[in-house]
């Protein structure tokens, strides 16, 4: 099988890809909406991308494809223990610095770091934390840094200047598996911390009362939600459309009846999958 994944080479993405899938073929996209577009062009069979961090929360960027992509499905998670170091170039000096590059994620996560020990130095988005690794490995002559993985590090010859610089020890980021079936991901290698069901839920209307009416056909059945959050239509002030998590196995009756009770009160409902959520290793 043919795997997207948010590159480039030595992402996170890609540790998480290759623990999900060691033994497919995987292509390495620029960015998210790029990894959607393969797997709905039936470029790659599926696509691995970030969903969430425990710091700085949902990855905005993937919950709107996968509002805007219906025809993309959720098969598993896998959930990874985050850190990220900040290198530079082997032929430079940290002392030199002027800029310091990578994800807006991991600047985040990283931001009382920087602040405290480079607070003059300024900071630039990149896509993704190897392709701001690879940046600097490819501008010596630039006065840069990155934060990145050891994996990037190695990859690109950069010098780790500080290592773990992530402000909370407990930094994990959860991905995701996407791909237009419905399938049931099986890795016996990996440990399974859970199972869930997620759903995209849209309001056609906004009305009092209208979310409780939702979030009450899953609590007269008891249906745990581990997750809801809303999210911007984008059009117009007060427009949502809500991601929910429903906690443990898929019964047909149980959750099939909780589905139809949405529709029946009018909710637009895109079923994502029932999946198992896998823990990976840094």
């Amino acid at each position: 099988m043919k795997i997207a994944f948010l590159g480039p080479h030595a992402s996170f993405t890609q540790l998480a890809a290759t623990q999900l899938f060691p033994d497919d073929e995987l292509l390495p996209q620029a960015n998210i909406l790029d990894c959607f577009n393969a797997v709905n062009s039936g470029e790659a069979d599926k696509a691995v991308v970030p969903l969430e961090n425990s710091i700085e929360g949902t990855v905005s960027m993937t919950l709107d494809y996968l509002y805007k992509t219906p025809s993309i499905k959720i098969e598993a998670e896998g959930v990874m223990p985050i850190a990220h170091h900040l290198m530079i170039h082997p032929e430079n000096t940290i002392e030199d610095v002027e800029k310091i590059y990578s994800h807006p994620q991991a600047l985040a996560q990283s931001f009382h770091f920087l602040d405290t020990r480079f607070k003059e130095i300024g900071r630039q988005d990149f896509s993704s934390t190897a392709a701001a690794a690879k940046y600097v490995s490819e501008n010596k002559d630039l006065k840069i840094a990155a934060v990145a993985n050891q994996f990037a590090a190695n990859l690109y010859g950069l010098k780790i200047v500080h290592r773990n610089i992530q402000d909370f020890e407990q930094n994990h980021t959860r991905f995701i598996v996407i791909s237009k079936q419905q399938n049931t991901y099986h890795n016996e290698s990996l440990q399974v911390l859970g199972e869930k069901s997620g759903m995209l839920i849209n309001l056609p209307e906004d009305h009092p009362g209208g979310l409780h009416q939702v979030l009450s056909v899953f609590a007269w059945r008891k249906m745990n939600l581990s997750k809801i959050e809303s999210r911007t239509l984008k059009t117009g002030l007060g427009n949502y459309f809500f991601f929910i998590n429903v906690a443990g196995k898929w019964e047909d009756i149980l959750h099939g009846n909780a589905l139809l009770e949405l529709q029946s009160i009018n909710a637009e409902v895109d079923f994502l999958g029932n999946y198992k959520e896998f823990l990976l290793e840094s």
